[in-house]
């Protein structure tokens, strides 16, 4: 929730800031899990969390209730059913298997968010 809120304060300013704040977020969390070099994903670790909700973020225009609402639960249920490509960076040993099922969660929402404004413009917000 952190997450979410901290993003649609960035998409105030721009979707833009959200990506790199996503990007950014990615690879301190690459350079922390290097240092600490923990084995599995640990509950401790929510840097992940915050890249990917932030990702899913991305595709939407300014931080409407629908558009994060949206993103929120997308991003919780591709996070914890782990479908597809989701599924196989979490059976990834190591860091990227910690950091990019998230990851790929977020690009996969945002992808879909996406279509949804092409298809329904003012949907989304």
């Amino acid at each position: 929730m952190a997450a979410l809120l901290t993003g649609a304060v960035m998409l105030l300013v721009s979707p833009w800031l959200v990506l790199l704040a996503a990007a950014l977020a990615t690879g301190a969390g690459v350079l922390a899990l290097r240092r600490v070099r923990v084995e599995g994903d640990p509950g401790w670790v929510v840097i992940d969390e915050f890249a990917g909700q932030w990702l899913a973020l991305v595709a939407l225009p300014g931080p409407s209730v629908l558009g994060l609402v949206a993103a929120f639960a997308l991003f919780r249920v591709l996070d914890i059913a782990k479908p597809g490509p989701v599924g196989w960076a979490d059976r990834q040993h190591g860091i990227f298997g910690i950091m990019m099922d998230d990851v790929i969660a977020g690009a996969i929402v945002a992808v879909v968010l996406g279509v949804v404004r092409l298809a329904w413009p003012r949907l989304l917000g």
